[in-house]
Parts: C-alpha cells; sequence; structure tokens
C-alpha cells in the first residue's frame, strides 16, 4: 500500500514514522508547500519527497493523511475527494462551522472515505471505560469530569489559526465524551481567564477555560483546559456512576503531585506532550486507517462526527463570549449558512505547511 503525507511539521513527522511500521504500508511519500522540510523528513526517514501536492497524487496513493496547518484542512480533504483516494486528517475539519459542514457534505456524495483524526477513541483507557459503561457495570452515569491541560503553551503564532481553546483542545473530550456515552450535549455554560503570555488575548483567545455540559439523559461533565500545567502533560476523564467509577489517564505518570503525606504508588516522570501520551492510540489510529483505505474496516470517524464535537465547541465559545448557557441546537439550527462558499474546492497546493 502506498500513502501520501501532506504536512510534514511536529504531527507529520510524528506520523510519518509510524505509517513506516504500519502493516502493509510499504511505500510513503510526503510532501510540504517547505520543500526543504519535506525533502530533509524523508531522508532521515529513508522515504520519498515529492515535489508539489499534485506530483504525490500523480504518483498513484492509495491513501493519504493530512497534517497540515489547520487553515489548509478543508481544501485538502476537498482535493483528496477529487482525486478519488481515501483520506486521513487530523482534526478540525475546518476552521469553522460551515467549512466542516462542506466537509460533510461533500464526503457523503463521494466514493472514498474520510477519516477525521480523534486518537483518544483507540486509547485504551478510553476503550476500557466505554466497555465499562456500556456493559452496566457502572450502573447509572451521572457525572463527567474531564481535563486537557498543556505543558507549556504552543508558539504565538499558532494561537491566530488554532480556532481557539474550546476548539482546538477541548474538542478531544466533547468527542470523546460523546463517543464514551452514545448521548448528546444539549446545553453549556463555559468560561475563560488569561493570566499567563499577551498573544492569548491579543488572539482573542484564552488560556484556560471550564465548561459545564448537560446532556440529553441529564448527565453533567465539566471539562477544563489550559496552556499551563507546570506539572506535565495532564489528559484524564472521569467516568462516575451509580454502581462504580472509571479514571482514564490515572497512570504512573499522571502529573499529578500529592499534598497527602504517603502514596501507595510509584509516581514516574510526567508526560511532557501529548505525543507521549497517546503515542500507542495514534499508532493503532492509522493502522485503522490502512485497513479503511484499503476496504477492510469501517469508517470509525468521519466528519460527522467531528461536526457534532464542533457544535459543543461552538456552543462553548458562545457561551464565553456572552456569560450565558446557550443551547447546543441553536448552534446546529445556524449552521446552514453558506458551506458551499465556506467549503473551497480547488487545488490546495497554496496550503500552508503543517503544524
Amino acid at each position: 500500500m502506498k500513502i501520501g503525507l501532506i504536512g510534514t511539521g511536529r504531527i507529520g513527522a510524528f506520523h510519518a514514522r509510524t505509517l513506516r511500521s504500519v502493516p502493509g504500508v510499504c511505500d510513503l511519500l510526503v510532501a510540504d508547500v517547505d520543500t526543504a522540510r519535506a525533502a530533509a523528513l524523508a531522508e532521515s526517514l529513508g522515504v520519498r519527497a515529492a515535489a508539489s501536492i499534485e506530483e504525490m497524487y500523480a504518483d498513484g496513493p492509495d491513501g493519504v493523511v493530512i497534517t497540515a496547518a489547520t487553515s489548509a484542512h478543508a481544501p485538502l480533504i476537498h482535493q483528496a475527494l477529487d482525486a478519488g483516494v481515501p483520506v486521513f486528517c487530523e482534526k478540525p475539519v475546518a476552521l469553522d462551522v460551515a467549512g466542516t459542514v462542506g466537509v460533510v457534505e461533500r464526503a457523503r456524495s463521494g466514493k472514498v472515505p474520510v477519516q477525521i483524526g480523534f486518537q483518544r477513541r483507540f486509547d485504551a483507557g478510553y476503550r476500557a471505560a466505554r466497555e465499562a459503561l456500556r456493559s452496566g457495570e457502572l450502573g447509572r452515569l451521572h457525572t463527567l469530569r474531564a481535563c486537557t491541560s498543556d505543558r507549556t503553551p504552543p508558539p504565538a503564532a499558532y494561537i491566530p489559526t488554532s480556532g481557539g481553546l474550546f476548539r482546538d483542545c477541548s474538542i478531544h473530550d466533547f468527542d470523546i465524551m460523546r463517543w464514551l456515552t452514545g448521548r448528546e450535549v444539549v446545553s453549556v455554560y463555559a468560561q475563560g481567564a488569561n493570566g499567563g503570555a499577551s498573544f492569548f488575548a491579543e488572539g482573542d483567545d484564552v488560556d484556560t477555560c471550564a465548561a459545564l455540559l448537560r446532556f440529553d439523559d441529564d448527565t453533567l461533565a465539566t471539562v477544563t483546559a489550559t496552556r499551563y500545567n507546570g506539572a506535565g502533560h495532564d489528559v484524564r476523564l472521569e467516568v462516575c456512576g451509580s454502581r462504580s467509577a472509571r479514571v482514564v489517564g490515572l497512570d504512573d505518570r499522571a502529573p499529578l503531585p500529592s499534598a497527602e503525606p504517603a502514596l501507595s504508588w510509584q509516581q514516574a516522570e510526567p508526560y511532557d506532550t501529548f505525543m507521549e501520551r497517546f503515542h500507542a492510540a495514534y499508532v493503532t489510529e492509522l493502522g485503522v486507517f490502512a485497513e479503511v483505505a484499503g476496504g477492510r474496516a469501517p469508517n470509525p470517524c468521519p466528519p460527522e462526527e467531528a461536526l457534532e464535537a464542533l457544535y459543543v465547541a461552538e456552543a462553548c465559545e458562545r457561551s464565553r463570549r456572552t456569560g450565558e448557557p446557550v443551547n447546543v441546537a441553536d448552534v446546529r439550527a445556524g449552521a446552514g449558512g453558506d458551506a458551499e462558499a465556506a467549503a473551497g474546492g480547488g487545488a490546495a497546493g497554496g496550503a500552508s505547511a503543517g503544524a
């Protein structure tokens, strides 16, 4: 199987290394508008680099992995669909709801799968918690508590194109809670704060946020995120039921310095980045994409799933700005817009380099 990869920044380089070890992937071709960076990565991995995205498609890939900048995702997905090539794209699908709706509609009418990268669905802990909940072992679910906390903030240049903290970070929590529970979020109330670098406020974003969510079965959830978690990269989910509970991410590398005088477990070096925390999940996810692209497995995360998580993120952002609770149905109802125009289309050869 021949796989093309577009975007050779940090996550692109990570995915390229992973793809080299995925069973069935015997040929990897990387491309980037920064051709020198693509060539350097290809040389370091012993794979090929294309001079352009168009050249990559001319080589006839069996699937394409998109890890370019967020602003390029939607046009690159459209380009892959134009070429009739199965595509894996890191979240988000697009910078806004209209662009995401445009991709959803286009993918529905296409003949090849579009898989969106929400790697937590492939993490062993989240999968075990989902099984425990759905088996009835936890009883009635009443509370979810989620956190996504970066150890250090991203570069200042990343913030204006990130979509904001709810869309960039917390959207993973929104997606995984929908996937785990099988329920939909109906309302949110969110707040944000800035106490760190000035570039967050200058980019109309926040460096810390919190949201209260209500699901359609009256389960309540809290979601927090920050760019400044000095203890380490921290991603956890508490799944609390009337009979029992499960905590995802509570291992010996969880950055939870205890104030208690004694611990019953040995603490190891905390996670530093999301790539460390979810390395195994990323490997599994790309292995599944190879099966999807080969027609041997169903698509585990189509664009429709990403759109539903984005509706929740949009509701949180609206609530943060207005200071009022927001119904997700109101966001969904206003999502019609000019989706076709926002989706763009045409060549994506000018897409910016990967993040």
